[in-house]
């Protein structure tokens, strides 16, 4: 899991291009010090979301649309996790979500109780 994500943080900060070569196994199995079956593991799980494509006798390369795929993935568990969360508890205490964006726009970093502790103690 941990190989498939660092490529596809490669893909995703662009250090790794679409229709460029990725890593092979047995690379990513070097530089981490593993077993070349583990890397593929984390390699096939690419191929298999469509991230990675094989290229017979060429090796792997990244797909492309790889990384609109990956944004577009990330986004939806940012919304699952965060947002739908967060406009639960809104919802809860009586704000709507036009009041959540005001909260978001003119929110800035307060100290909070717990920075303030942490300032007297130094």
């Amino acid at each position: 899991m941990q190989i498939a994500i660092q490529v596809e943080a490669s893909v995703l900060d662009g250090s790794l291009a679409e229709g460029e070569r990725a890593p092979s196994t047995n690379e990513l199995a070097s530089f981490h010090r593993i077993n070349p079956a583990t890397a593929a593991r984390g390699v096939n799980l690419l191929v298999d979301r469509g991230i990675l494509v094989k290229r017979r006798g060429l090796g792997m390369f990244v797909a492309d649309g790889a990384r609109e795929l990956l944004r577009s993935e990330r986004q939806q568990h940012f919304a699952d996790h965060f947002i739908s969360p967060m406009l639960d508890e809104a919802r809860a205490i009586g704000l709507s979500p036009e009041d959540v964006v005001d909260l978001i726009s003119t929110t800035t970093h307060t100290p909070t109780d717990h920075d303030r502790m942490k300032e007297q103690a130094q």
